[in-house]
């Protein structure tokens, strides 16, 4: 009989991988740079709005990537720490603001200390957690009593009349370069999409508080817009995309 291994990989392990992999090329892709100019800004104008002015607090950058959030952070006056499971995003990161702390550890087990950031911040990764509820505790663990969580992210499976229209005009692709980022998305939580509404009834479960949802990504894709090229910026401006605020309640008196 052939010999058969058992093996601790596990989807985490994939997901890794996966990140690893695309760092090379990561900041290639438009909407994961945030070009300066207009798109900076219009950046800085959604993060104004939810979080206010740096003035030195602490913020934790989860699934940091590149840095590029971690950038935008750094010139509001934070002071960033980012972190990331890919070792090669961050080594980007890092030759990128040589100046912020960047770490490698999963979003769901930070190992931070109780209490450390006042603000934690995240674009696009709620829809890749396995476990958001132990993501979302372990969050609010890290944060300090009355700290900001924003999450920007989006539906990305979930198809408009409009995406199902031009799928059916665009040609046939025999190997898609998208299908490891599909097999993937099959076994994560959000396997259905990472709709606003669920992600603030899991945060509010978790124990965050003052929840708001903000679709108003208006200027964001007006900035994207000739990175991307008429038919995806069509398309994004129809796309479910949204930011979350919540805050740590402040301890009692």
């Amino acid at each position: 009989m052939p010999a058969t291994f058992n093996t601790n990989r596990d989807l985490r392990d994939d997901i890794q991988d996966y990140w690893s992999d695309r760092a090379a090329t990561f900041d290639n892709d438009p909407g994961h740079k945030i070009a300066d100019g207009d798109e900076m800004a219009a950046w800085r104008t959604l993060f104004q709005r939810h979080l206010g002015a740096g003035d030195g607090r602490r913020l934790l950058d989860l699934a940091s990537g590149t840095g590029e959030i971690a950038r935008l952070c750094q010139g509001m006056g934070f002071e960033v720490t980012g972190l990331d499971w890919s070792e090669p995003m961050l080594e980007r990161a890092r030759a990128k603001l040589p100046g912020v702390r960047f770490l490698q550890a999963d979003a769901e087990w930070t190992m931070l200390p109780d209490n450390s950031m006042d603000v934690i911040v995240t674009r696009h990764l709620v829809w890749t957690l396995v476990d958001p509820l132990t993501a979302f505790a372990e969050w609010h663990r890290v944060l300090a009593p009355g700290g900001q969580l924003l999450i920007v992210d989006g539906d990305f499976v979930s198809k408009s009349w409009l995406s199902k229209v031009l799928g059916r005009l665009a040609p046939a692709k025999s190997h898609s370069p998208l299908s490891r980022h599909h097999e993937i998305l099959s076994r994560v939580h959000f396997s259905n999409g990472a709709r606003a509404e669920e992600v603030a009834r899991l945060l509010s479960q978790s124990g965050f508080a003052n929840l708001t949802v903000d679709t108003n990504m208006r200027a964001i894709h007006r900035a994207q817009s000739s990175q991307l090229g008429w038919q995806k910026s069509l398309l994004r401006r129809w796309e479910h995309r949204y930011a979350v605020c919540a805050s740590k309640p402040a301890e009692q008196k």
